[in-house]
């Protein structure tokens, strides 16, 4: 039993109560929602580890409630929806989203995906415990209170957006391709769409690069992956 405490903004009846009986027998604490308005409110009380979002909601859609949660949690979130396209897939992630699946979905997909984006998401958490500030010129990073901040300035990021960036920092010059960018952050590959590694990878660069279309910090090495550019000045403070 894990205990872990999803929310599930769903409209569609049948859909809400199917899965949230699959995942309760799971072990999972699931709080279902029949709309934008009460998934934030579900939010703000439960605190949960990870949430389920259709798009097609009444009121504010997934996108919508996906930026507003976002002002508040961290955790990992999944799109639910019959939108089938990229477009919408690349939407989902740059409202703040983790994954994507689109309906009709297999429920052992779904816990396998659950069961990858918290395994990561507590990973995270430890791997991270010892005080450290990294400095990169302009850029630095704070491994304790997961704070990043550009000439002082602090960013947001999302949670894939900061898994993504500490794997690249913690191997500086090393080059990880896609599936490896994936396997790492996602998890569960045999599921993955590597357009997701490229939409998260132009989304930190446009919060970390002056110019993100010529890249200083996270390189790509043709033919090959993406790797972390750490300059002369790098810094690093045990605090």
């Amino acid at each position: 039993m894990t205990g872990e405490k999803i929310i599930l903004a769903e409209d569609d009846r049948g859909i809400r109560d199917l899965t949230t009986l699959y995942l309760t027998q799971k072990g999972y604490n699931v709080f279902g929602a029949g709309d934008g308005r009460k998934a934030i409110e579900l939010t703000e009380e439960v605190s949960p580890d990870l949430l389920l979002l259709d798009i097609m909601l009444p009121g504010m859609n997934g996108y919508e409630l996906c930026e507003k949660v976002r002002e508040t949690t961290d955790a990992p979130i999944i799109f639910l929806s019959a939108k089938r396209h990229s477009a919408d897939k690349v939407k989902g992630f740059e409202s703040g989203g983790d994954d994507y699946m689109t309906k009709p979905f297999n429920m052992a997909e779904l816990e396998a995906r659950i069961k990858a984006h918290l395994r990561r998401s507590n990973r995270l958490v430890e791997r991270n415990i010892k005080n450290t500030v990294l400095k990169y010129g302009e850029l630095s990073v704070d491994t304790s209170s997961f704070e990043v901040c550009i000439s002082g300035e602090k960013l947001i990021l999302y949670a894939k957006e900061l898994q993504l960036l500490l794997l690249l920092i913690n191997h500086p010059n090393q080059v990880f391709s896609a599936e490896q960018i994936y396997d790492q952050i996602w998890g569960a590959d045999k599921f993955g769409d590597l357009k997701t590694v490229m939409v998260h990878i132009s989304m930190l660069r446009k919060k970390i690069e002056r110019d993100p279309s010529r890249p200083e910090f996270i390189k790509t090495v043709r033919g090959f992956g993406y790797k972390f550019n750490p300059p002369s000045d790098t810094l690093v403070q045990n605090i």
